[in-house]
């Protein structure tokens, strides 16, 4: 009970060769602390530019892990399958860790031994590392998170991160406001950010997909979770996708389509005990035709949005 954590490092590579060395330099290079840099890992996803080459030169740095392209949610999947520290930290390739990020997570554990997922702030740069925002950022995506490998496991397979955001809503989850990920915004990013409506849409239906997992999943109920909590639980992600509709619609100029969205996030925010201010919020947006969300930079997005 008193060994000090094992933590793995995933990378996650599609064509991002030209970053990977940092990435894989910023897992090495981490600050000592109470915790133990178990391995690190770099699956390759299929990637037709540099990153062979990059890993090649870091072999005895790094696991490698090179397949055929199978797209992110298989890889973040195998994030945890394949390895096998105690927690496991994902890096997309694009992102950078900060020399304290593993310590500080580390101390937070030892403070909190109940917790399977932690996340933290991140700062938010453009394509050369440049800072974007003038302040840290809400983390919440997938290099900002810890999670207890054992906990992954019960909730995968997975297709974006936000389904280890179900640990955060059981209770079991720590949100730190230390900014230890630079959190690369690009041209080339996965996540398009400039269509109007792409971002939240590809959201409510991950949101979506989650809720009818956890609703699944209450017949046979994880360790950190009861039946009871899992649907309430469910219910918050019905709210949370109900609300990425609404940004959707208002961002493509849809008044009406995010009107009809409105009584059912109203029901299942009820039924889920959340606070209503979120409701309030997208209610506001709606009457006034205005999204809450700046398209390009995400800035304004979280994950507790």
């Amino acid at each position: 009970m008193n060994s000090l954590p094992r933590i793995s490092c995933v990378i996650l590579c599609h064509n991002y060769g030209r970053y990977l060395d940092q990435a894989v330099t910023s897992c090495l290079e981490q600050e000592p602390g109470r915790y133990i840099l178990h391995e690190v890992i770099v699956i390759d996803d299929g990637s037709t530019d540099e990153t062979e080459e990059v890993c090649r030169r870091r072999k005895g740095d790094i696991k490698v892990i090179r397949r055929s392209r199978q797209g992110f949610g298989r890889t973040l999947t195998d994030a945890a399958l394949l390895s096998s520290g105690d927690w496991v930290a994902p890096l997309d390739a694009d992102d950078w860790f900060h020399p304290a990020k593993l310590r500080t997570c580390a101390e937070a554990m030892a403070s909190a031994r109940e917790a399977l997922f932690i996340e933290h702030w991140e700062n938010v740069v453009d394509s050369l590392g440049h800072p974007k925002l003038k302040e840290p950022h809400p983390g919440g995506n997938t290099s900002t998170l810890l999670v207890h490998r054992e906990a992954a496991l019960s909730l995968l397979p997975v297709s974006n991160e936000i389904f280890f955001h179900a640990l955060r809503e059981a209770g079991r989850g720590l949100v730190l406001q230390d900014p230890v990920t630079f959190y690369r915004v690009h041209p080339r990013s996965m996540t398009d950010r400039s269509t109007p409506g792409v971002s939240q849409d590809y959201r409510a239906e991950v949101c979506f997909a989650l809720a009818d997992r956890l609703r699944a999943m209450r017949g046979n109920p994880p360790p950190w979770a009861n039946g009871r909590r899992l649907g309430r639980i469910s219910r918050h992600f019905r709210a949370l996708a109900s609300r990425h509709g609404v940004e959707s619609s208002l961002q493509r100029g849809e008044q009406l389509s995010a009107l009809f969205l409105i009584p059912g996030m109203l029901k299942d925010t009820i039924w889920a005990r959340d606070p209503l201010a979120p409701w309030v919020r997208s209610l506001s947006s709606v009457i006034m035709g205005r999204p809450q969300v700046q398209l390009t930079t995400g800035q304004g997005e979280s994950a507790h949005s």
